[in-house]
């Protein structure tokens, strides 16, 4: 049985909006060396004023729903999963971008659902079936406001 956290990330992630992650054409394919994706996904590096912004929308990223942060302006933040603070201090932008891109890579158990990910999925909601949860240039402005994450 899940837990009552799984189940809420699920059931949060079943009712996305079908229209929080528009596709920008087809998904820019990408290497993983080691632990890490080491190329942007979509060559150009993002604007973590943006990736502030995903991350506290509680309709597209759903990252609060699970982390918390340095966010002291939002309240609800979770438990269930690792404190972004620090994250650009512990990880290079590669591992941070495959974390979100598909985290099941590094940690087959893990519930935190693969953001780039289409293929090979299992509970997924019809409105994302075959489409990402957030684009490649969402990712990248995602991965550059981690990775500011210093402290």
């Amino acid at each position: 049985m899940a837990s009552p956290a799984v189940a809420a990330l699920a059931l949060a992630l079943a009712v996305v909006p079908a229209g929080a992650a528009q596709v920008d054409g087809a998904m820019p394919a990408y290497a993983v060396v080691g632990d890490a994706i080491p190329s942007p996904l979509n060559g150009t590096r993002g604007d973590p004023a943006r990736g502030r912004e995903i991350i506290l929308n509680r309709q597209m990223g759903l990252c609060l729903l699970c982390h918390s942060g340095p966010f002291p302006e939002e309240r609800f933040q979770g438990t269930i999963a690792p404190d972004l603070r620090g994250t650009g201090a512990r990880l290079s932008q590669g591992q941070i971008r495959l974390r979100i891109v598909d985290p099941a890579r590094l940690n087959p158990e893990t519930i935190m659902p693969a953001y780039y990910r289409t293929e090979g999925l299992t509970r997924v909601a019809p409105a994302y079936r075959g489409r990402p949860v957030l684009t490649a240039v969402q990712i990248e402005d995602v991965v550059a406001f981690l990775a500011t994450l210093k402290d």
